[in-house]
C-alpha cells in the first residue's frame, strides 16, 4: 500500500509513518515546516518529504491519504483529496486499523505524564524480554526512536486527548480500543478546543466506554476529576494507584535522599529499587507504568526492578549540560501544574542550589492566556525567573 501523509512531520504523524514504512507499505508525506530531527528521521527510513500543502502532490496517486489533525478546510492538498474522491484516514484511524488490531493494547492517558508513564511501561516490557511495539510522544533515552512496530502481541500507545482530524472532532485516544488503559491525571488543558473541564471529562468517558470487560483500567486513586469520570459509569476492572499507604497500589520514596522506590502490589507484595528519576510526580507515572505491566505478565518486583535500568525520556527533566557545576535541565512542561512539579522535583533533588528556570508559554492553551493566574503560582519555588 502506498500512504501519503499530510502533516507527516509531526511528533504523531512521523511515528505513524515510521510505524507503516516498517510493516513494509510505501510511503510519502508532507508538510509546511520541514526540517531536523523529524525529516533526517523520515529520510533515513526512505520516506519522501514534499514541502508545502499544493495540491499537485497528490498526482502521484496514493492508495490512501492519512490527514494529520494540524490539516483544515481550505488547505490545497486537502481540497484536492476531497474534490478527487480519494481514500483517507485520520492519522489514529489509520493506526487503529494497521497495527493496533489484534494486539494487546496499553493506552497510557491523562493530562501530564503521558509520555514518561508510556516509556516505563514500554521499557518494563522490554526488559521482560516482550519486545513491544510503541508510539510515543517523545524519545525514550532506552530505545532512541520514538516509535516501533515491535514483534510481540504488545503495543504501548501515548493516548492523547486532542481531537482527530478536521473531519473527526473525537479524541485521538477513542480509536486505540485499549485492554489496559491507564489514567495518569486529569485537569483542564487544550482550550483552544476543550471550552471547559466537563468537556473533556465527556471525552475520557467515550474512552471507558471502549474499554472491555476482561481489560483493566489503572487509575489514579487521588484524582477526583478521574473520581467523577469512573462514576459516569464503567464497566472494567479498575485498580487504583496511590503515592502512600493507602490499598491498591502504592508508591513510596525508601529513602531521604528519593533515590530508592518502593511499589506494593494489591496482594502486599513489596520490591525496592534504585532510580535515576527525580520527583513525586515520576514516582506516580512509575507505579501506573508498574501496575499496567501485570497484564503482560510481569511480576511486580521484575517491573520494579526494571525501572532501575530506565534512563529516563529527552526533553522530560533531561540533563543536557553541566557548564562550571551548573546542571542545565530541559523539560516539556508546558501545564502549570507540570511545571510546579517539575521545579519542585529540582528543588528537591538538588537542596540547596539555586535554581533558575527559563520558561517558553507557547501551547496554544498558554497563548490563549488560560492559565497566567496559575503560571506565576507554579514558578513560586524557582529563585529566578525568564
Amino acid at each position: 500500500m502506498h500512504i501519503h501523509i499530510l502533516g507527516i512531520c509531526g511528533t504523531f504523524m512521523g511515528g505513524v509513518a515510521a510505524l507503516a514504512r516498517a510493516a513494509g507499505h510505501r510511503v510519502t508525506g508532507c508538510d509546511g515546516n520541514v526540517y531536523p530531527p523529524m525529516s533526517t528521521q523520515l529520510k533515513d527510513l526512505g520516506i519522501e518529504i514534499h514541502e508545502g500543502f499544493d495540491a499537485e502532490q497528490l498526482d502521484i496517486e496514493p492508495d490512501c491519504v492519512v490527514v494529520g489533525n494540524v490539516m483544515s478546510r481550505g488547505v490545497p492538498v486537502v481540497e484536492a483529496m476531497l474534490d478527487r474522491g480519494m481514500r483517507y484516514q485520520s492519522g489514529p484511524e489509520w493506526l487503529s486499523d494497521h497495527v493496533l488490531r489484534g494486539r494487546h493494547v496499553f493506552a497510557v492517558s491523562g493530562t501530564h505524564g503521558k509520555t514518561t508513564t508510556a516509556s516505563m511501561l514500554a521499557w518494563i516490557l522490554q526488559d521482560a524480554g516482550h519486545d513491544p511495539g510503541f508510539l510515543i510522544g517523545g524519545i525514550p533515552a532506552n530505545f532512541g526512536v520514538s516509535a516501533r512496530f515491535g514483534k510481540s502481541d504488545y503495543f504501548v500507545v501515548e493516548a492523547d486527548e486532542y481531537d482527530t482530524a478536521f473531519f473527526d472532532k473525537r479524541a485521538k485516544f477513542v480509536h486505540y480500543r485499549p485492554n489496559t488503559l491507564v489514567l495518569n491525571n486529569l485537569e483542564f488543558d487544550h482550550a483552544d478546543i476543550y471550552k471547559d473541564l466537563d468537556a473533556i471529562n465527556w471525552q475520557f468517558h467515550q474512552l471507558l466506554r471502549t474499554v472491555p470487560g476482561n481489560g483493566r483500567i489503572i487509575a489514579n486513586g487521588a484524582d477526583e476529576n478521574l473520581e467523577a469520570v469512573l462514576d459516569m459509569g464503567c464497566w472494567t476492572p479498575v485498580e487504583k494507584f496511590h503515592l502512600g499507604g493507602e490499598a491498591g497500589w502504592a508508591a513510596e520514596f525508601a529513602d531521604s535522599a528519593e533515590r530508592k522506590i518502593s511499589i506494593r502490589d494489591p496482594d502486599n507484595v513489596a520490591a525496592v529499587a534504585r532510580w535515576r528519576m527525580a520527583g513525586r510526580h515520576n514516582l506516580e507515572n512509575a507505579v501506573a507504568a508498574i501496575a499496567a505491566s501485570q497484564s503482560a505478565g510481569v511480576g511486580t518486583a521484575e517491573a520494579v526492578s526494571a525501572m532501575s535500568r530506565f534512563d529516563g525520556v529527552k526533553r522530560r527533566m533531561e540533563r543536557t549540560a553541566t557548564v562550571s557545576e551548573i546542571a542545565i535541565f530541559d523539560d516539556f512542561a508546558h501545564h502549570p501544574t507540570a511545571i510546579r512539579r517539575t521545579v519542585d522535583a529540582v528543588r528537591r533533588r538538588h537542596p540547596g542550589k539555586r535554581v533558575v528556570v527559563a520558561i517558553e508559554p507557547r501551547s496554544n492553551t498558554m497563548k490563549l492566556g488560560v492559565h497566567n493566574d496559575e503560571l506565576a503560582d507554579s514558578l513560586e519555588h524557582a529563585d529566578k525567573v525568564w
